[in-house]
Formats: structure tokens, C-alpha cells, sequence
């Protein structure tokens, strides 16, 4: 039930969609984080509820955003949604018209798109208005010699620590001169001349002073595609944070032991941003990137939050904020986001809006892909039977946990790479193509630091971890068989 009753004298709500690439949940400065500045998300953490938990599946490749953002506007689960993105390639118009765009379009919604999108569904067809559509990830001149070299050792699953340039590492000190995060001429985010993020504010102050004289409902879906690498942001933000000042993650680590096991045989290239063994100086060097065009995001977020109160609809507007996934950034040793740790598939995920109870936290696991049938909810638009998450208003409401992953949280990545089951306080990670297993006990151990999978009293509960994944894989329609291997348990 949506947080207002349904009466012919209410109008239909609008809805701000703010989508951010690579936001673990630990980068918010009201959720704990205290090195990071973020107070136009606070602001919005204060005025709405946060889900505290908010997870994403996974992905079939390296590209996770690819998968998270194919299930949030197609409203399936991880494998079904793989499958569906051939009829999106097809340009099959049933397939079309039941994404997200198109549900509240046919319910009188004037629905409008800017930034990444990352999804074979063309952009300009989802939505009524899509503009500044940008790809996957900005590219930009790091090491722009060395990169054919580079990916024909990805290729030919060669080593490629020696090969990569200098200046991609950019852990080198004062010296360095051949990357600067601020400056323009790296291109990236800065191609075309404004930074993509401020771009992405611009087009929807656009949009916010033209719904203003109209009375017809709009959905906005502002995907930004900040802080992903290159991660760059003007110097007034890089300024903000000292490296002295910048704690390195309680979980660090030189190397993950079992990287090579975690995908298909070759350095991802989010684990190829920073030399091996990692480096404390390299690891916050990216931190200070990854928190200042946060802060950059930030302000822009603040600009059109302000835009949407000058509009005068901001009172019947309802506010979403969360990421496509999460990034390591130095934690266990990992990069990026192609792992089934807390801090890569864990968002921050907030709701704000007519009814919506402020600065309240909800710790119930859910996936962030739950805002589509959420917003259906709150636009009074029935949910179709296709439609495999569910309304987050009846968890903000108090009314119940009935549904929301009682048979625990599902991960994936790739085919055959790793799988992941969060349940009941614990995680199981297991890495088929070595056979190995993990166990952590998330209220004693949040930082996933201790393995307990081979201590003998945690045998039984291994097992029953292990056979529950599998169910849940049965659920997922995965397409992965892991009964030999749980039978060498």
C-alpha cells in the first residue's frame, strides 16, 4: 500500500531518481563516515528513510553496472534479466514497453532520462526525453601508449603488472606530472568541455523549470556515471582531503589470496588501477579521488534538490538515491567491484517524500532494485507479475519483513566465478574453480576479516549455507550446478 490513500482528488506523485556508479554505502558522512563530505545526501538522509542494508546481485561480467541497471528498470532478478537483454538487442517492443521508463509513461508520466546508461534497451525509447546519454565509464589519456600492449596480454591471459604505465598506476609522488585528476586535458569526465556530473545537474534544472508550469506527474532518472575512475573532480574538492588525513580501510590488504580465483582467469581492469602489492599511498590516493568527486557529486545533487523545491513541486515529489553497486577501494586488497564483499555489492540506499518518515533507518536486507516496484507502489500503477522485487513502503511503514529475502541475499558474478548466500548473520563465498569456501560471522566480524569455513563446529552450517545458496540458485535460475562440489564438502 503506497504511503497515501488512494482518492480521486490526489495527485499522482512525482518522482527524482538520483543514480550514482561505483557509491559503496560506507561513502556517506551522516551514515558514519566521517572523512567524507557529503551534506546535500545527508540533508536527504535526514529527510527520508535509509535502508541500512540495500544490496546488488551481481553481474555476468566485469561491467556490474551492466547487470544492476538491466534488472532495476526491467524489474527481474540477475539471470532472467542476462536473458531479456537479447530482446531489448532485438528491439522487440513487448520486451521495450515493460521496462521502468515505459510503465509510468503509460500511466500519464512524462518520464525523462539523463547520463550513463549502460543498458542494450535504447535509451530514447524507454524514456520520453533522454539526454547526454554517456557510455559505460568516461574514457580519458591515462597511459594512452601502453593500452593496445595491455590488452593483448588481457588477451592472451598474460601478466600484466609490468606492463601497465606509470602514470595509470599513479602512486608516484611528487614527480608526476603525467595525470592531474583536475585538469581538463585528461578528458574523461571533463570531455566535452564541462564536467559530465555538472552536466547532468544543468539538464535537470532544465527539465525542473519547465515541469514547473505543467501539471502532468514526471519521473526523472538522473544516472550519473561519478565516482567511477577516472575519477576527477575540480581542485577546490581535491583539496579537501589530505592523504595524512585519510585513514587506510581496517581491512586492507597488500593482495588478495584469492584474486585470480575470483574471475575468469585475467586482471580486471578495476584491479589493474593500482600496483601489486597494494600500496598505502596508492590505496589512499584513490581514496582522495573517490571521496572528492563524491563531494563534487554531492554538490551538484544539492543544486537540483534546491531546483526542485524553487519549482514548487518538491512536496509531492518522492526522492531516491542509491548506487549501482559498491567499490572495494582498497578494502581486502581489491579495487573494484567484481567481488561478493559488503563494501562491493552493499549501496546506500534512501527514500524522501510526502509521508515518508524522516531520518529513519531501516536494517532489513533488500535489494536496490526494489525503487521500481516501490515507485509503482507510490504511483498507485499495479505491479506486473513479472516483476520479481518489491515495494520497499511496506518496511517504511512498520507493517512487515514477509518477503523481503527470508531465504537470504543472493550474489553471482559471471558464470561459474563465485556465488554468495547473506543469511541469518552469516556470509558464504564460494569460488567454484578452486573449490574453496568462506564463512563470516557478519555481527562479530562486518568487515568479512575472519574466515570461519574450516573450524569443524562450523561444518553443519556451512552445509546448510551452502545447500540454501543452491536453492536460492534453483529461485535465481542460475545457470551454475554446485551439487558436485558440495558434496566434497
Amino acid at each position: 500500500m503506497a504511503c497515501k490513500e488512494e482518492t480521486e482528488t490526489v495527485a499522482q506523485p512525482n518522482f527524482l531518481f538520483l543514480f550514482a556508479d561505483d557509491y559503496t554505502y560506507e561513502a556517506i558522512h551522516a551514515l558514519g563516515n566521517t572523512t567524507i563530505e557529503t551534506p546535500n545526501l545527508d540533508r536527504l538522509t535526514k529527510s527520508g528513510t535509509t535502508f541500512t542494508h540495500a544490496y546488488n546481485m551481481g553481474g555476468w561480467n566485469g561491467a556490474i553496472c551492466v547487470a544492476s541497471r538491466a534488472m532495476i528498470i526491467s524489474g527481474r532478478s540477475m539471470w532472467n534479466a542476462h536473458d531479456l537483454t537479447k530482446d531489448w538487442q532485438k528491439k522487440d517492443t513487448v520486451a521495450l514497453n515493460n521496462t521502468w521508463g515505459r510503465l509510468m509513461a503509460s500511466k500519464g508520466y512524462n518520464t525523462y532520462m539523463t547520463g550513463k546508461w549502460h543498458v542494450l534497451a535504447p535509451a530514447d525509447y524507454v524514456f520520453d526525453t533522454a539526454r547526454n546519454i554517456r557510455p559505460g565509464m568516461p574514457d580519458d589519456l591515462r597511459g594512452e601508449a601502453n593500452w593496445p600492449e595491455i590488452h593483448k596480454a588481457y588477451k592472451e591471459n598474460k601478466d600484466v603488472k609490468s606492463m601497465m604505465p606509470v602514470a595509470y598506476f599513479r602512486p608516484i609522488g611528487a614527480q608526476d606530472t603525467l595525470w592531474s585528476p583536475s585538469d581538463p586535458k585528461f578528458k574523461g569526465f571533463w570531455e566535452g568541455g564541462k564536467h559530465w556530473s555538472e552536466v547532468i545537474k544543468e539538464d535537470a534544472l532544465d527539465y525542473l523549470e519547465n515541469a514547473a508550469t505543467k501539471q502532468d506527474p514526471f519521473f526523472m532518472y538522473l544516472a550519473f556515471n561519478a565516482p567511477h575512475d577516472p575519477r576527477q573532480a575540480p581542485q577546490e574538492f581535491l583539496d579537501k582531503y589530505e592523504l595524512d588525513n585519510i585513514p587506510l580501510p581496517e581491512n586492507w590488504l597488500p593482495e588478495y589470496p584469492y584474486n585470480e580465483a575470483m574471475n575468469s582467469g585475467f586482471t580486471m581492469r578495476d584491479e589493474a588501477l593500482a600496483p601489486f602489492p597494494r600500496t598505502p599511498f596508492a590505496i589512499k590516493t584513490h581514496l582522495k579521488e573517490y571521496y572528492a568527486i563524491i563531494t563534487h557529486l554531492d554538490a551538484q545533487i544539492g543544486k537540483i534538490l534546491d531546483a526542485l523545491e524553487a519549482s514548487g513541486k518538491m512536496d509531492n515529489t518522492y526522492i531516491f538515491f542509491t548506487g549501482d553497486h559498491g567499490l572495494s577501494v582498497g578494502h581486502h586488497g581489491l579495487l573494484g567491484k567484481q567481488n561478493m564483499f559488503d563494501h562491493s555489492i552493499r549501496v546506500p540506499l534512501m527514500i524522501a517524500g510526502p509521508d515518508i518518515p524522516q531520518d529513519k533507518k531501516v536494517t532489513t536486507d533488500v535489494y536496490l532494485q526494489d525503487l521500481m516496484a516501490t515507485s509503482l507502489d507510490l504511483a498507485r500503477i499495479e505491479k506486473p507479475d513479472y516483476v520479481e522485487f518489491h515495494s520497499l513502503i511496506p518496511l517504511i511503514n512498520g507493517e512487515t519483513e514477509q518477503g523481503f529475502l527470508n531465504d537470504g541475499v543472493y550474489g553471482a558474478f559471471e558464470k561459474d566465478s563465485q556465488r554468495m548466500i547473506r543469511k541469518d548473520g552469516f556470509k558464504l563465498i564460494v569460488y567454484p574453480k578452486i573449490e574453496k569456501v568462506l564463512l563470516f560471522d557478519l555481527d562479530k566480524d562486518p568487515l568479512e576479516m575472519n574466515d570461519l569455513a574450516a573450524k569443524p563446529e562450523m561444518t553443519n552450517l556451512v552445509k546448510s549455507m551452502f545447500t540454501d545458496l543452491m536453492d536460492l540458485q534453483i529461485k535465481m535460475n542460475d545457470p551454475l550446478d554446485l551439487k558436485d562440489l558440495y558434496q566434497r564438502l
